[in-house]
């Protein structure tokens, strides 16, 4: 009886061991495509660490222009750029966790959330969102997303 207990203790202890070695062999992956390089901003459009992909904040722009008409084509251009990185990288909005939303004005929260809706039909991730007092290229919101990425 004490050999089998020493045993399972000894196989744990291993186990434990080369986890352990495995997580230490992880290295993040910065994701910058060719055009957002160029761009010479002083932040990655995403990391990768081991199967998690963290999406730097999003908004509704296209190259250095914003989309026009406000909170509505902003948010749906932002998510379409987070899709597009996700896709880009070997994951989707299926596979999204948690969403950061930052708006300039916490009154169009209920716009945000009617484009947000449409990426996240069935599972809605973990969301925080609030109000700032100035988002890049005077965007309406921007949206920051982690997700895992299927292996």
């Amino acid at each position: 009886m004490k050999f089998i207990a020493l045993l399972t203790i000894t196989v744990f202890s291993l186990s434990s061991c080369i986890a352990q070695e495995n997580n230490s062999k992880k290295e993040a992956i910065y994701i910058e495509s060719e055009e957002f390089s160029a761009l010479n901003l002083p932040f990655s459009q995403a990391v990768i660490y081991g199967d998690v992909i963290y999406v730097s904040g999003q908004i509704g722009n296209i190259g250095l222009k914003l989309v026009e008409g406000g909170i509505i084509p902003e948010s749906r251009q932002a998510m379409m750029n987070i899709k597009s990185i996700l896709k880009q990288n070997g994951s989707s909005m299926d596979n999204v966790i948690k969403c950061t939303c930052m708006l300039a004005d916490m009154s169009e929260w209920p716009d945000l959330n009617s484009e947000y809706l449409k990426f996240f039909p069935n599972n809605k991730p973990a969301r925080s969102a609030f109000s700032t007092n100035g988002l890049a290229l005077n965007a309406r919101v921007e949206i920051e997303c982690i997700a895992y990425i299927k292996k």
